[in-house]
């Protein structure tokens, strides 16, 4: 089976917060997981460098846009790489090869007449002298009233045009844009109606993508999808490939999702593979992203991909909602935000993980709160995984001189673990990952009500070869644990595999390898509570300047 993974892609114009990585964090989970199942996987993502957040970014620091993508696109692979993302590939949008891809894209939807030209109205600031980016203007959405950008909706996540903003001003200067005559290529999005309602509803029979995407998806297609503009008078960004039209680019929202494609093409062309099995019909192709790009996703991307003839549309859609921060809605223009690269330089990267995923915003908002990532840590990772394996290797080291025990494993407990690869697997695979999570949970909590009702600190006197099974039974839990939790933990599964010296990596229960073990270490330390208050006191601290 081939598996197309895309993560979404984060804006080089600021640091990444909390909220990007609960979004994001379901593609490296499912990765993993399939890579152990042997599958062929292809995981994706990339920096979008050419989007005008990043120009606005420029403007207000007085340096060049390239220098704001750059600092960005290397602080994000940063950060990836210490939360332990094992993408196959991580580009770029400014790069020469993704535009040649994206332009190649471009010109076969002109050929297939999938692309035509009009002159139309759009916003120009006449105190810049200049056609402005959607971005650029500001004002009221025509839909729900709150406050809105020209492309997009936060509130309503109704895609907009500039035009049809109410108060509109301009960002740059605060005046009010005019419209004005230019001529741009359009995508003919309407003559896709029919086929994308077929693709959805096969999305929904199958239970295929989480209910957010269908009901927002469902909602533009009952609206009735109208044309749309792709190319823009923007001073960064792809260049239309037509004569003539050299100076107008390729508009961010088919050139940012092509950027799936390009990734794929990138890779391939760097290992020296062929691509095209993650790109055939019979791939399984998961896009991960916040609840925002929704309809990017559900109705641009399948269009697009419709419209080059390629057979992979998005199965399976994670869209997750949004992550609240101590009951406030994120905000990064009042700094009211966890940074990923703060949070790294203080906690153990499979603490953010655990938390993100067992409070994952799956199917409804969800809230970050220093008080329960603290305590959650110390309670869950450090009361019962921690314990769990510390309690029972320490005992391997002082008891047995930590040759680990030939005893029987308890025949339940094994049928029980085997039992939880298939369970666990097919919640990873249907993206149920929080439920996933909290089953193997279950067999830790399990395994330390066993090994207190067992009691080996008795039977190692008493009963010698029932402290052998007890043991064996234990280590047997928690060399399988590793695995298991592999997908969500990685750094902590990969001490436990060093100390049990584990070079069986899959999806499938081991068996007890015969190792000695020695100088055992606590998988976690205890977060102090008092750091709860200092964090908060910090967070309002940093909103306030």
């Amino acid at each position: 089976m081939s598996i197309f993974i895309g993560g979404a892609w984060p804006y080089a114009n600021g640091p990444l917060h909390l909220g990007h990585i609960a979004s994001l964090l379901p593609g490296d989970i499912l990765a993993r997981y399939y890579r152990l199942k042997g599958e062929q996987v292809l995981y994706v993502s990339g920096s979008d460098c050419n989007g005008t957040p990043i120009s606005i970014r420029a403007k207000q620091e007085g340096v060049s846009p390239q220098e704001i993508a750059d600092h960005f696109h290397q602080e994000f692979k940063t950060c990836f790489e210490k939360l332990g993302f094992t993408f196959d590939c991580y580009t770029r949008t400014d790069s020469e090869f993704h535009h040649r891809i994206v332009q190649d894209i471009f010109l076969t939807l002109l050929k297939k007449g999938h692309i035509d030209k009009k002159t139309v109205e759009q916003a120009y600031c006449p105190s810049c002298d200049q056609f402005l980016p959607d971005r650029y203007v500001e004002g009221s959405c025509p839909h729900c009233g709150q406050q809105a950008r020209g492309d997009q909706c936060e509130y309503c996540s109704a895609i907009l045009d500039p035009l049809d903003l109410r108060d509109k001003r301009c960002k740059l200067c605060g005046d009010r844009p005019t419209p004005m005559e230019t001529e741009h290529f359009y995508f003919r999005l309407s003559t896709f109606q029919q086929v994308l309602e077929k693709h959805v509803d096969y999305a929904r029979e199958n239970n295929l993508w989480r209910p957010n995407a269908i009901l927002l998806t469902d909602r533009y297609l009952k609206e009735g999808l109208q044309d749309r503009a792709v190319s823009r008078d923007l001073p960064l960004g792809v260049s239309v490939p037509v004569s003539g039209y050299e100076n107008k680019k390729i508009y961010v929202w088919i050139e940012a999702v092509s950027g799936y494609y390009s990734a794929s093409k990138k890779w391939a062309n760097e290992q020296g593979k062929d691509d095209s099995i993650f790109w055939s019909k019979d791939t399984v192709a998961y896009y991960v992203h916040g609840k925002d790009n929704i309809p990017f996703h559900s109705v641009i991307w399948p269009a697009i991909l419709m419209g080059i003839e390629v057979k992979s549309l998005p199965t399976l859609i994670v869209s997750n909602e949004y992550l609240t921060l101590e009951k406030q809605k994120l905000s990064t223009s009042k700094n009211w935000a966890v940074w990923v690269p703060d949070i790294l330089e203080r906690y153990h990267p499979d603490s953010i993980r655990y938390f993100l995923t067992i409070n994952a915003p799956e199917n409804r908002d969800t809230d970050f709160s220093w008080r329960e990532f603290i305590y959650s840590h110390n309670s869950e990772l450090l009361g019962a995984y921690g314990n769990l394996v510390n309690r029972t290797l320490k005992f391997v080291e002082k008891y047995y001189d930590g040759n680990l025990p030939k005893g029987e494993i308890n025949a339940d407990i094994q049928q029980k673990t085997e039992e939880l690869y298939h369970k666990v697997g097919s919640l990873i695979e249907n993206t149920h990952l929080k439920q996933a999570l909290e089953e193997i949970f279950y067999l830790i909590r399990f395994a330390n009500k066993y090994f207190d009702m067992q009691k080996p600190w008795v039977q190692i006197n008493e009963a010698r070869s029932l402290c052998d099974d007890t043991i064996a039974t234990c280590v047997y839990i928690i060399g399988n644990l590793s695995q298991l939790l592999s997908p969500f933990l990685p750094f902590s599964s990969n001490e436990i595999k060093k100390v049990l010296k584990l070079g069986h990596q899959s999806w499938s229960p081991f068996d007890l390898p015969q190792v000695h073990i020695k100088e055992v270490k606590p998988l976690f330390e205890r977060i102090d509570v008092q750091q709860i208050n200092e964090e908060s006191e910090k967070l309002k601290k940093q909103s306030l300047k």
